[in-house]
């Protein structure tokens, strides 16, 4: 008998230590996507696989064998598992490495297409309106290849400025194989006549990859079969709404009410509002107004909730209407059960859309 299995994979960059400025190592874990939420959830049913402070992320990541026999309590018999990866999970700068990618501060910042240009582009009315739309869908066959032009440029002369400027204008960067690249670059930059300066790097190439081929060097995870790393990254909200969106509104509205000496207030509202509804840790104004610099994760979660309740009369109404299509995002975000999926859908962009808008103003 042959099971499929899809797994759930997590990886990120961890510590041993309290902080993460120190033993700072990278770690794999994963969980069976056939499984219930309510167990997914449990601790019990996620599964080290592997971690290291040495090796870098895409040396960990390896294809998984074409089957594992188990045996099957409940048949009684030995059993073919076929495991297959449905979706990487990890924050953004983890993600954008998974799809070998320079990440959010680069020209073309998106892993998933091609959407940016120069800061002189995004500057302008055209590039900032484009933005606001998706651009070109990223494969891993375009990424590939843009990878092997990297290489193939690293044999030219001016080869050092000539690869930046390919990965300003792509937003691609292999980590798996940027330490070969970059061995490259170093040596290119001898004072000989071309022909030498190219036969010798060929030579140290060849040395690099010790006998193996340049598509065993890079990331492993553009050529899985049945899984495309740029579609299969779903997008972390922790960071991105929570720690991004949020933590950015928040900043600015205390900015707005401490001009205005109005954080008095504030914290009287925090403190009258009734939290008995909230599906939230209580929120001490204390706290939140005296550490307003410091807050995390489930302190935004709270707040975003009744944000709009809290200052509807202290700041403009370009900024309460901002906090209500937040609160109005989160709740979305946060579903853990979707019954019609093409009315969530249509719920979620136009939210999306909504909150773009207003953000431009």
């Amino acid at each position: 008998m042959v099971h499929t299995v899809p797994l759930l994979v997590f990886m990120d960059d961890v510590s041993g230590n309290i902080s993460k400025q120190w033993n700072k190592h990278h770690t794999i874990y994963m969980s069976n996507a056939n499984l219930l939420r309510e167990m997914l959830e449990k601790e019990f049913f996620v599964q080290f696989v592997t971690s290291s402070p040495h090796a870098a992320p895409m040396e960990l990541i390896n294809a998984a064998e074409s089957g594992i026999i188990a045996w099957d309590c409940k048949y009684n018999e030995d059993v073919l598992l076929i495991l297959y990866m449905l979706f990487l999970a990890g924050d953004n700068p983890m993600q954008a490495e998974e799809c070998s990618h320079a990440g959010l501060n680069c020209n073309f910042f998106c892993r998933t297409c091609d959407i940016g240009g120069t800061k002189e582009f995004k500057a302008s009315s055209d590039g900032y309106r484009s933005l606001f739309t998706s651009g070109n869908t990223r494969t891993p066959e375009d990424t590939t290849a843009e990878i092997h032009k990297q290489f193939e440029t690293a044999f030219k002369s001016g080869a050092s400025e000539k690869i930046k400027n390919l990965v300003l204008s792509t937003g691609i960067r292999d980590s798996a194989s940027n330490s070969i690249l970059n061995a490259l670059r170093a040596a290119s930059t001898q004072a000989l006549p071309e022909a030498e300066v190219t036969a010798a790097l060929e030579k140290e190439f060849s040395e690099l990859l010790q006998g193996e081929k340049l598509d065993n060097a890079i990331n492993p995870l553009l050529e899985m079969e049945g899984f495309n790393i740029h579609m299969d990254t779903p997008t972390e909200i922790l960071h991105t709404i929570l720690l991004g969106i949020v933590k950015y509104f928040w900043g600015q509205t205390m900015f707005l009410l401490d001009k205005a000496k109005l954080m008095g207030i504030f914290q009287l509202h925090l403190e009258s509002v009734d939290k008995n509804g909230l599906n939230a840790p209580c929120l001490n104004a204390d706290y939140i107004c005296h550490y307003k610099g410091s807050l995390i994760g489930k302190h935004f979660k709270s707040l975003v909730q009744v944000m709009p309740f809290l200052i509807y009369d202290l700041v403009p109404s370009t900024v309460l209407n901002a906090w209500a299509l937040i609160r109005e995002l989160v709740v979305l975000v946060w579903h853990t059960k979707i019954v019609h999926t093409e009315t969530y859908l249509v719920s979620l962009c136009r939210t999306i859309r909504l909150q773009f808008s207003s953000c431009s103003r």
